[in-house]
């Protein structure tokens, strides 16, 4: 008889290495796709939800302070009176994070100081508390009506939907610089559409029962996070000195981030109080 010899099937290994490689290939899209679904339910959260939680909240503050007030009197443009906090003024003139392109900033009109010579405002009896909201800014052009608290930080007033007042600026219809920060996106982003205000655009701040009416004067479309002159009592841009103001007078500020979902540079609005 003739020895048999065993027969080796050359194509068994190659089957195997092909099936071990797909293997791999089946868990890395696996994997991938659970990535991919995780990060769009952070974005879905970040982007949605938050801005559905903090807007909300927001608005019952609002409703809150209205609730306490009750009348709104309206008052002139007062004499020189002091910041609300005695702290020194922020060095970022937007500290508001990204919450949020390049562009170049532009006049969008006038802007003269207001008279000094209007009636003055009683003042308030006490500062208000670091954080807390004291009193609400509305926009109407873009439908914004939003509380103000003491302060820019990110968890305790900013993340929370509020806008917030820079240490060390002026009391809300005050003479000098009323200087605030807000989100432009995520956190009930109550600045996103700031970039669409123009010339003649009423900013009004109620507080306490009395309202201030600011009129927009200037906008510069955008800065450095340092230009710490935006938000001086007589605001006036350090890093473009042709954006601002040079008299005294009774400012408001507006800043947030830009362009949108970056913090790279600075928005700016100013406006004037109505005498």
């Amino acid at each position: 008889m003739r020895d048999r010899v065993p027969v080796v099937v050359q194509g068994s290994g190659r089957r195997a290495r092909r099936a071990g490689f797909a293997g791999v290939l089946w868990a890395a899209a696996e994997l991938t796709v659970t990535v991919g679904v995780v990060v769009l339910l952070l974005v879905v959260h970040q982007g949605w939800w938050t801005n559905r939680q903090a807007a909300a909240s927001a608005q019952d503050q609002v409703h809150a302070l209205e609730r306490e007030w009750g009348a709104v009197e309206p008052v002139g443009v007062p004499e020189p009176g002091p910041a609300v906090s005695g702290a020194a003024p922020a060095t970022d003139p937007a500290g508001v994070g990204a919450e949020d392109g390049a562009g170049s900033g532009e006049s969008a009109g006038g802007g003269a100081a207001p008279s000094r010579s209007a009636r003055p405002a009683r003042p308030a009896a006490e500062p208000p508390a670091r954080d807390r909201a004291y009193a609400v800014l509305r926009i109407p052009r873009l439908g914004l009506v939003v509380p103000v608290a003491q302060g820019t930080d990110k968890r305790t007033v900013l993340d929370k939907g509020y806008v917030g007042q820079y240490p060390g600026t002026a009391a809300p219809g005050a003479e000098g610089n009323f200087a605030l920060a807000g989100h432009r996106n995520t956190h009930g982003e109550p600045f996103r559409y700031i970039n669409r205000l123009r010339a003649g655009d009423e900013l009004i701040v109620d507080v306490r029962g009395r309202r201030h009416v600011y009129v927009v004067g200037r906008i510069l479309n955008e800065t450095t996070e340092r230009d710490t002159g935006v938000i001086a009592p007589v605001p006036r841009s350090l890093v473009k000195p042709d954006y601002g103001y040079r008299e005294p007078g009774a400012y408001i500020t507006l800043t947030t981030c830009t362009p949108e979902y970056s913090s790279k540079y600075r928005l700016v609005v100013w406006g004037t109080l109505r005498s």
